[in-house]
């Protein structure tokens, strides 16, 4: 094949797209919707991918967690079994037990966590008001276990919790809503009905898809309990030694555990321990939900775009009947028209690619520009949307371009 015969073909091509504007328009527009929803939807995926693990990661480099469930997703607590719902609550006891008995572990970490129904938590300093902050009850080994760092002041030290001092640290939004101008360290705070002298504040952290992670209070968790007395379980954060000792961390507490909570050999822990990697896996699930939706509406805005390029190039075939019937009778060989009409096919649906993957763009310049998230156009996105889009146009222009191709030149120039 010779470059001059694809040339012309292109131009051809061009014309007829050129002479059938509006027809050609709601062709291209299918495929346009089809790409641009698929590059479009696969850049905030790459943000929301990138925050999430940031966010994830905040939560403490190499930090296992112990809770009564796997991470998973509930919706007012359906979905849980009987026996989970049954299961014993841990408590500050079984952590100690890990950081005492469990060799491997460097940092454990239980908190509480309370909210004020129905308004939700309030600090108040003076006329300044911090709305629905978290709240929560900690140990020392909290700053270890999630890296917190401070900004200024300290943390909680074994002294806050021997003599359950009334002493809090802030996040930085509380910080700033309380004590826009003025020092914090040494101001008594009230924290819902409660005093508490400030001792430190935490540095700045990433926001969640524009939901900030500094809007919360620390207190030491003995201080909580004579706040707030119960049986409520806590959630246990744990900081193995080294990030090698993992695996062993996880089998020396799941070992300690199952002996403090009675369960049988026989018989599936009736507890949870798990690491960051755990957490990143319930994401994914929920983001390849959302990849398969995409999918979806991309492969039906592509189908309906698909059929609009067989049903339009079929007139065509129709209408240049006597055209083709010439050109045959000139020269023109079967694949000569059959090229020409497949490119032709292609010439519109890969318009509709291109100018697809540049929609796809501009909705990630939009949700970069309305959002904290950092939409991500990736080059492997690109290919695949216009290999997409060319693949619709070679699909369903085979069969119009074969139509015209087959054409009898003597039948084609008597058509009327």
């Amino acid at each position: 094949m010779r470059f001059s015969e694809v040339s012309e073909s292109v131009q051809l091509a061009w014309k007829s797209m050129s002479a059938n504007k509006m027809r050609s328009l709601l062709t291209v527009l299918g495929v346009l919707i089809g790409v641009s929803a698929l590059i479009g939807m696969v850049a905030i995926i790459q943000g929301l991918n990138k925050s999430m693990s940031e966010q994830i990661e905040s939560l403490g480099s190499n930090a296992i967690f112990v809770s009564r469930f796997k991470p998973g997703i509930q919706i007012n607590g359906s979905g849980r079994s009987e026996e989970e719902r049954n299961r014993k609550r841990l408590t500050v006891e079984d952590a100690m037990a890990i950081k005492e008995l469990c060799p491997s572990v460097k940092a454990v970490s239980p908190s509480k966590d309370w909210w004020q129904y129905p308004e939700g938590n309030v600090a108040r300093y003076r006329g300044n008001e911090a709305k629905r902050p978290e709240y929560s009850g900690v140990v020392p080994d909290y700053s270890i276990v999630y890296s917190l760092n401070l900004s200024h002041g300290r943390f909680f030290n074994d002294t806050d919790m021997q003599f359950k001092t009334y002493s809090a640290v802030l996040g930085a939004d509380v910080a700033d809503a309380l004590f826009p101008r003025e020092d914090p360290l040494g101001k008594v705070i009230t924290l819902n009905t409660g005093k508490f002298a400030v001792i430190g504040v935490a540095e700045k952290r990433k926001s969640l898809l524009g939901q900030s992670m500094d809007n919360y209070v620390l207190i030491p968790l003995s201080t909580y309990e004579k706040i707030h007395p119960g049986d409520e379980g806590v959630w246990i954060g744990v900081q193995p030694k080294s990030k090698e000792l993992i695996s062993q961390a996880i089998d020396e507490m799941t070992e300690l555990l199952r002996r403090r909570r009675g369960v049988a050999y026989d018989k599936p822990e009736d507890f949870a321990v798990f690491t960051q990697e755990a957490l990143m896996e319930l994401y994914h699930k929920i983001t390849d939900a959302v990849y398969l939706v995409m999918i979806v509406i991309s492969s039906i805005a592509l189908l309906v775009g698909g059929v609009g390029v067989m049903n339009i190039m079929l007139v065509s075939v129709t209408e240049r009947t006597r055209e083709i019937g010439i050109r045959k009778a000139i020269g023109a060989r079967r694949k000569d028209i059959l090229r020409q009409f497949l490119l032709e096919a292609v010439a519109m649906t890969g318009t509709g690619g291109v100018l697809g993957i540049l929609t796809g763009f501009l909705i990630a310049m939009i949700v970069n520009a309305t959002t904290p998230l950092a939409a991500t156009v990736s080059g492997l996105s690109i290919a695949i949307g216009f290999s997409f889009s060319v693949g619709v146009g070679l699909f369903f222009g085979i069969y119009p371009a074969t139509r015209a191709a087959r054409l009898d030149p003597i039948e084609a120039l008597r058509y009327e």
